[in-house]
């Protein structure tokens, strides 16, 4: 039931939407009008009037419902219309193995295209052969690459699924993270006094040489197991004839465990206000909490469901992993509702190297329309 050609067609026209991050208005017009064409409720919230970065090219999330002709309990299903950039004037190259990339000079759009790609052929297919199925809904986010700013901004209280599957994941399809880390940001401020370098260094208080003392004394890349660490910007100091006066340092931390994250965060303000202390600087410290942690124990439905369809459709067992990578499912999760986050056909995603295969987004598409049609026993 499931067409590879069609999957290719509308592969190929959602990848001619230029629609880097918060400019999302032409592919979120066709989707809107994709949606109802195949029989869902459709709106839009005014997500966009939270961004700090507006244009005319802005759009809304995309949420849509499609009444069940069966009882059961709802289901959502999620993809993000953005992409990174670069990603203006995507030009495809399908390739006889059947693999799809860009030209090269460009993202291709696969993440997450082929998220979008395999719920409206699910839909498609749930239209024209009447299927059975449950209340189905469907959320389309925008802005889901820069720390998910759109579905932060959506009101999860018009949902009515208990769980959700969201496509959005590298890795071969039947996989899905169950696992994902908390994500804090950092910024420190370090402030010290301006002085001659050659003339009157003494007078001076360094705050690089705070910034060097501070970050000799912590780890950073994997901590333990379950946390990693960077501090990946640094700027400061005006002129190298003058002692620095101030230094700001951007960093990350990712925990699968919150609470180790946390933890983190107060050891790397301590050390950097201990080095500030013991010549005489200052610091400001703060974190924001881009996403939170979650766990999706064993027992939960959304996972069996998901084992009982990668069973029933491919004889396979379903493979659960941890992610250290951020997503929509974090909001689903933090909201209430249990989501996992399906891998769909996308490698070497936020590079120009970026890829897909015919025959994986036909999996995904498979594997998408049995959830959706999936029945309890």
């Amino acid at each position: 039931m499931i067409s590879a050609d069609r999957i290719r067609a509308e592969f190929e026209r959602l990848a001619s939407f230029d629609s880097e991050s918060y400019e999302e208005y032409d592919i979120k017009e066709y989707l809107k009008n994709r949606l109802v064409e195949l029989g869902l409720e459709v709106c839009e919230d005014t997500a966009f009037k939270t961004f700090q970065v507006q244009s005319d090219r802005s759009a809304g999330n995309l949420y849509g419902s499609l009444k069940g002709n069966i009882t059961g309990e709802p289901v959502l299903f999620s993809a993000h219309m953005d992409t990174v950039s670069p990603g203006k004037n995507k030009k495809l190259v399908w390739h006889d193995d059947g693999r799809v990339t860009s030209d090269k000079t460009t993202v291709l759009g696969a993440d997450d295209i082929s998220g979008l790609v395999s719920i409206l052929e699910a839909l498609q297919v749930i239209k024209e052969e009447n299927l059975s199925h449950t209340d189905l809904e469907v959320v389309f986010s925008v802005a889901e690459e820069p720390f998910c700013k759109g579905i932060a901004a959506f009101d999860f209280d018009r949902v009515r699924s208990k769980i959700a599957y969201v496509l959005d994941l590298t890795g071969k399809v039947g996989t899905a993270a169950v696992r994902a880390p908390t994500i804090l940001s950092m910024d420190i401020w370090l402030c010290g006094k301006a002085a001659h370098s050659g003339f009157s260094p003494e007078e001076g208080i360094n705050a690089l040489t705070i910034a060097a003392n501070a970050l000799s004394k912590l780890k950073t890349g994997r901590v333990d197991t379950d946390t990693t660490v960077n501090f990946g910007l640094i700027n400061g100091g005006t002129g190298k004839n003058i002692v620095p006066d101030s230094v700001h340092i951007q960093g990350e931390i990712r925990s699968l465990i919150h609470e180790k994250a946390l933890a983190q965060a107060e050891v790397i303000e301590r050390t950097f206000r201990e080095e500030a202390r013991l010549i005489g600087g200052e610091v400001k410290f703060s974190t924001e909490e881009n996403l939170l942690a979650y766990d999706i124990s064993e027992d939960e439905p959304v996972r069996k469901r998901f084992e009982k369809a990668v069973s029933e459709l491919f004889g396979e067992k379903a493979g659960f992993v941890a992610t250290f990578g951020g997503s929509d499912g974090n909001y689903f999760n933090k909201n209430g509702i249990k989501a996992i986050v399906a891998a769909n056909a996308m490698e070497n995603v936020h590079t120009v190297f970026e890829s897909t295969s015919i025959s994986e987004l036909v999996r995904s598409a498979e594997l998408t329309l049995k959830l959706m049609t999936l029945t309890e026993e």
